[in-house]
């Protein structure tokens, strides 16, 4: 899985940036061409604690608001929803994630 924001960290530090209010977030964007509209996730960004979490996801967000909506009946829908998730933050995902890189790690000690 390629996650933004993790080059150069190792599992002890993405742990402590999390206790500090860091998470992983994903946005949506969608784009419609007039019947056809498709709503995406994003790769997964790490947020750390002083980033802003809209600011990063600024540009699916101006995706979505310029070719987004020309899609009937679905462009408006999924716009809003794509909105809605990049304009909190976008989808918080942490848990997931971090259940994932414990799963990892008990992968590999038990080869040994």
């Amino acid at each position: 899985m390629s996650i933004q924001g993790i080059q150069g960290l190792s599992e002890a530090d993405i742990r402590s940036e999390v206790q500090k209010g860091g998470k992983f977030v994903y946005y949506l964007y969608t784009f419609s061409i007039l019947i056809m509209t498709f709503k995406n996730p994003s790769k997964v960004y790490f947020i750390r604690p002083r980033e802003n979490s809209i600011l990063k996801g600024l540009g699916f967000t101006i995706v979505t608001l310029f070719f987004g909506w020309w899609g009937f009946p679905w462009g408006p829908i999924y716009s809003i929803q794509s909105l809605f998730t990049n304009l909190t933050g976008g989808k918080d995902i942490t848990p997931e994630i971090l259940s994932s890189l414990q799963t990892e790690q008990q992968i590999d000690t038990s080869r040994f």
